[in-house]
Parts: structure tokens; sequence; C-alpha cells
């Protein structure tokens, strides 16, 4: 199965919660962004199950997507 290849000017679809960001790399090599990289960390964290960092309790983010999880299956229970 092949992927759709995008125009030059087509953009791809983008979760909500990063709606204006913009990467790019420079002719050094380095990422440029437009977003504070504790705030892609912090997204990364909450939607991409990492298992290496599964048990770490000290990752911000995390909290947050477990307790709505525990919620959402006590929701369901009921």
């Amino acid at each position: 199965m092949g992927r759709k290849r995008l125009s030059k000017r087509e953009k791809p679809k983008v979760n909500p919660e990063l709606d204006g960001f913009d990467i790019k790399i420079d002719t050094f090599g380095e990422i440029q962004t437009n977003y504070d990289i504790d705030k892609i960390n912090k997204f990364l964290n909450k939607h991409v199950d990492d298992k290496k960092l599964r048990d770490r309790d000290d990752i911000e983010g995390r909290d947050e997507d477990i307790e709505q999880k525990e919620e959402d299956n006590q929701s369901e229970e009921e």
C-alpha cells in the first residue's frame, strides 16, 4: 500500500492541538519550529505510547492522559 503524496501547496491533516505548527530544517541541519519544544514534548507524551517511558511518573502530560483513560473506563463500566 502506497502513501498518497501531497502536492507542494496541499497541507497534511493536523491534530487540532497542533494547529499552526510549522517545522523546517535549516541549511545547517538544525530544526527550526514555531512551537516551544516543551509544548511538543507534552503533546507527544500524551498521544504517543513509548514503551521505554511507560513506567516513569516524572513525565509531564502522561499523568493527565492516564487519569482521563481511567475516568473513561469507569464511565463505560457504569
